[in-house]
Parts: structure tokens; sequence; C-alpha cells
């Protein structure tokens, strides 16, 4: 039976009003909703009859569409589906349309042949296949690649609407980056899809450069009172043209790029292309050269990197670096995964021994990030770089980096209930020679001295004794030195005695000690920490070689401290 599109919107509009059990629908409501769906797709007031809707309702709960809709009344004016999540668009396929689409598919199916009806062609198959399933009952005999989980579809019809119309759209987005959602106008000009990703495609302003937005980050649409503007320069074809994926950059020129492909993975390559672009340059035993015309944008980097092992950048350079860097990245990743194991046995060698090393806590990048940015603080506030105190006063963005997932884990294991004491930053620069003899550390960390009932210190100075002696201290505090250079016995690693932080020694005890034991060197990756007791005794060793040894050292305790009496950079790490 045909149907016009009036009727259609009206049949939607019922639909959708019924679906909604959070409101009761008179006749008056959907007579309302119909009106106003017509006028939002004509553009004009459209008459809809009280008789009109009754028909309507009539149709749709016939076999005449095959919609056999439960729709009931209750109170004797209310409508509303019998079935709570029923709707006409799940509804099967009459036979009578089984038929019709079946014609359909077959009359398509003769122009699949010609390039001008090539688009068709996944179309045609959907189409077949879904006729097939609702003829016979059976699975589907083809399987498209969908994401039925995917957010944002639900504004596809939406935007879709607007940019036939040529209709500015109020949009409110929140993009990965953003901490909060933003609301503004947009002028929508393309839908794009992208690895089964829905993209709109416009400007935010005229003074600003065509951008794409993902759906699945879009909050809310609706439609704008701001006049639309066009842009008579953007041509979707050209735009894509010259580049993989939806991240274009309309000034930036393409590259010829370069890329190895290895024997086993240029099969897949070459029977299904990166870019319209590709050629292949050459070949050998061991894999096929080919070469792009085309933008360097992440979705080219992306499909690099989805062959792993099998592809390698040969130009440009920029590419290049950054394929590598993603790859250290990557490995870096799983070399700095703690297991829990490993925390247990630096916990007890820690408490036992009085020290232990614990390497790839941070990544390479977290390292150069730390660099970069300290080196930047002292050339730019002319700052001593050898032991800056309060280091974390100073530069608080430090944190972010340093208090990673394996930070807080592996303080965690040691002491709960730790919190951090002090923060200072040592950089040993190439020209400095000097090393440290044998010594205990003894820590403290207040920001004045008061005389206090029954505390004086924590050392022993000037005669004035400390009510807790060190070896308890020893058994609630600890120190992490994160090393930001490679340190080796040749650029002055730290020597330490195991067992040696049971007790406070004086110094013919220290001498007699560090004479007649054999000393553990610590040698620590960049990226690395170390675990140290405050009595430990320990020393540095003599650099032979001349190269930089930056350390952040850290000190951590669980001891409160009395009236009176308060830690410089006390903060609470859980």
């Amino acid at each position: 039976m045909a149907v016009n599109k009036n009727a259609l919107i009206r049949y939607k509009t019922i639909d959708k009003c019924l679906q909604n059990n959070y409101r009761k629908w008179t006749l008056n409501d959907l007579i309302e909703a119909c009106s106003d769906a017509l006028y939002e797709f004509e553009g004009k007031d459209v008459d809809v009859s009280k008789r009109t809707v009754q028909l309507d309702i009539q149709m749709m709960r016939s076999d005449k569409l095959g919609y056999n809709a439960p729709i009931v009344v209750y109170d004797r004016k209310f409508y509303k589906y019998e079935y709570e999540n029923y709707s006409i668009t799940n509804s099967p396929i009459s036979n009578q349309d089984l038929a019709k689409l079946s014609e359909a598919v077959s009359f398509l199916k003769q122009f699949q042949g010609f390039s001008h009806f090539s688009e068709l062609g996944t179309m045609v198959q959907k189409l077949e296949d879904h006729v097939y399933t609702q003829k016979t009952h059976e699975k589907p005999l083809i399987d498209f690649e969908k994401n039925d989980n995917l957010k944002g579809l639900e504004f596809l019809d939406k935007l879709y609407q607007f940019i036939l119309k040529k209709q500015t759209i109020k949009m409110t987005y929140q993009s990965f980056k953003a901490r909060q959602e933003n609301t503004f106008d947009f002028y929508p000009y393309l839908l794009k899809e992208y690895r089964n990703r829905w993209f709109v495609i416009g400007k935010r302003k005229a003074s600003e450069g065509i951008m794409n937005l993902a759906l699945d980050r879009i909050i809310s649409v609706e439609k704008s009172s701001k006049s639309f503007l066009e842009d008579s320069d953007f041509d979707s074809e050209l735009y894509y043209k010259k580049a993989i994926g939806v991240s274009i950059s309309p000034t930036l020129e393409s590259e010829t790029v370069i890329l190895y492909i290895k024997h086993k993975q240029a099969p897949y390559v070459l029977t299904k292309p990166f870019h319209h672009s590709q050629k292949e340059v050459s070949r050998d035993n061991y894999g096929v050269t080919i070469s792009l015309d085309v933008q360097l944008n992440f979705e080219l980097e992306k499909e690099i990197l989805g062959l792993g092992e099998g592809i390698k950048v040969i130009a440009p350079e920029r590419l290049k670096r950054n394929i590598k860097e993603r790859l250290y990245d990557a490995i870096d990743s799983y070399e700095t995964e703690i297991n829990d194991k490993s925390l247990r046995t630096i916990s007890n060698r820690l408490e036992y021994k009085g020290f232990g090393i614990l390497n790839h806590v941070y990544t390479k990048r977290d390292i150069r990030k730390l660099k970069s940015k300290l080196d930047f603080y002292i050339k730019e506030h002319n700052e001593q770089g050898f032991g800056m105190r309060e280091v974390l006063k100073k530069m608080p963005e430090l944190k972010e980096i340093l208090f990673n997932k394996n930070f807080k884990k592996l303080i965690k294991s040691i002491d709960k209930n730790t919190f951090l004491t002090k923060a200072i930053y040592f950089d040993k620069s190439p020209q400095d020679n000097w090393y440290v003899t044998w010594h205990q550390d003894v820590p403290i960390n207040v920001t004045r001295k008061i005389e206090t009932e029954n505390f004086s210190s924590w050392t022993n100075k000037k005669g004035v004794i400390s009510v807790r002696p060190p070896e308890e201290i020893s058994k609630n505090t600890f120190s992490m030195r994160i090393h930001l250079d490679d340190t080796t016995i040749k650029n002055g690693a730290l020597k330490v005695i195991p067992g040696s932080h049971k007790k406070r020694l004086n110094d013919d005890e220290i001498k007699l000690i560090s004479q007649s034991s054999i000393p553990f060197t610590s040698e620590v990756n960049s990226g690395g920490v170390q675990l140290l007791k405050p009595l430990l005794l320990h020393a540095s060793s003599v650099s032979k070689v001349q190269k930089r040894r930056r350390v952040l050292h850290l000190e951590f305790s669980s001891i409160e401290l009395p009236n009176g009496l308060y830690y410089a950079e006390r903060e609470n790490l859980f």
C-alpha cells in the first residue's frame, strides 16, 4: 500500500511519543506533536486534523503496513503502547514489501558492473542479505562491520537534516582533552565516516578553518538562530584527497612518504592500499617499497603502527623519528609494569638490607619531561642546580609526572600511612668531580626548631639527645632517589653496606665497618629509583667519567611531630 511522506512523518512522530512512558499522551498532544514535526520537515504550517491522527492510529494498529501496533487507551483519554519496549521501527517487513524489495535488489544488481554505480555495491549486498533473512528467518549470510555501542549515532539524522537544509547548529561538545563541555554555534558542511566512527565537518567561525568533530563527543545539538555561513572554497573530494583519515590541515602540503613493507605483510598492503596515491617503487626478496603522496597526520601514523614490525619508514625523516619514538614509548609501557612480587621483594629488602633498587619506574618520556622542566626552571630563575630544596613547592607541575601509578603502588607497598616530607634536586654536572665519604643520614625536616617538652631534636648535636632514638625513626622513615640519568660506578654511583641501618654508629664504628665490608654499588638506570633507610651506611663512588648525574631526592615518614614542630614539605599521597 502506498504511503505518502507526510503520513510516514506522522507515524514516526506518534511512535516516538508513545515510546516515551514518562508522559501521558492525549489525542490533542499527538496532534500537536505531528504538527510540530511536519513544520520542522516541511518548513511551513501543515493542518493536522483530529480525524487524520485517529486514522493514523487505526492504520498503525492494522496489518496494512505490517505494524500491528499494540496502541491502547487508558483512563478513557490517554494513549500508550501495551508493551513498554514496542516500536514500529522494530516491526518485521511485510511479505508485500519483501516482494518489492526483492524486485528492487534484482533491478539494482543489474547496474553493479557500471562505474557510475560502483558505490551501490555494498548497499545492494546489505539489502539483499536483509531481504533473504526476513524471508527465510535464517542467520545473515554477510556480516558487515558495525559498532552497535558507538556513541553519537542518534545525532546522525539530525545533523544530516541540518546540512541538507543549510542550517546553523547550536552544539554542546566536549573533546577528550577538555575538562568541561562547551556550547557554540557550528556551520556543518559534511558527514564523514572513518574506521566505524562518524565525524561532522564544518566551521565554528568565519575567521577559523575547517574542523572535524566526532559524533561520540557531542552532548546535544539544536537549531541555532544564527544565519548559515557557506564556504564556497570547501570541496569535500579535494579536501580529503591528499590525506588518510579525517585529521586534515588545509595549509599543510602533502609529502612523499616512502615505506618498506616486509615480505609477509606486503600482500595485505598491495591488495588494500593505504591511499589512492600508493605506488610500488621497488621490490626484493625480503619485501616491497611503496610511496604515498599524503599529509603527515595521526591516521597515517596509526596505519603504519598497525603493521608493527612488518613495516619501516624510509622517508621523510620527521615521520621516521615520530614512529621510532612511539615504538620506544610502547616498549616502555611494558617495561615499566611493576608486579606484586617485585613490590614485596623490594619492600622486604628495604626493611632487612636497608636499601632496594627498582628500575623502569618511569618511562623515558616521563624522564625527558622531568629533565626538560627542571633545566628550563633553573635557567629561567637563575637557580642553583645542585641541592635545590623545596623543589615541588617551586615546581608543583612536576607532581603530575612524579606521582604516577607505579610511584603510588611502590610507596603504598612500603607504608600506606606515609607522607612526603622533603624534596631536593641534585644535578651533578660533568665538571664536578667530588664525592661523599662513608656516613649515615639522620632525617631532619622541620621549618624551625622549637624547644618542646621531652623533644629537642632527632640528632645528637651540642649535647642535646633526642627522646626518640634513630633506630626507632628508621622504622617509619625512608628516602627515594629518582634517577634522571644512568648512574654507574664510573660516574659516581652510590655505594652502600647492606644491613648497616640497624643502629646509629660513631666515627670509629663507621671506619671499621667501611674498611672491613664489601660494599654494594648501586647502579641505577634512568627512570629507576633507589630506596634507602636513614641510617644506611653509604658513600659515593669517585667519578671516572665526566657525565651528568641528576637525581630527585624524596624523603617519606609516617611519624607525626610533637606540637610546635611541623614538616616543611609535608604532603599526603593517598
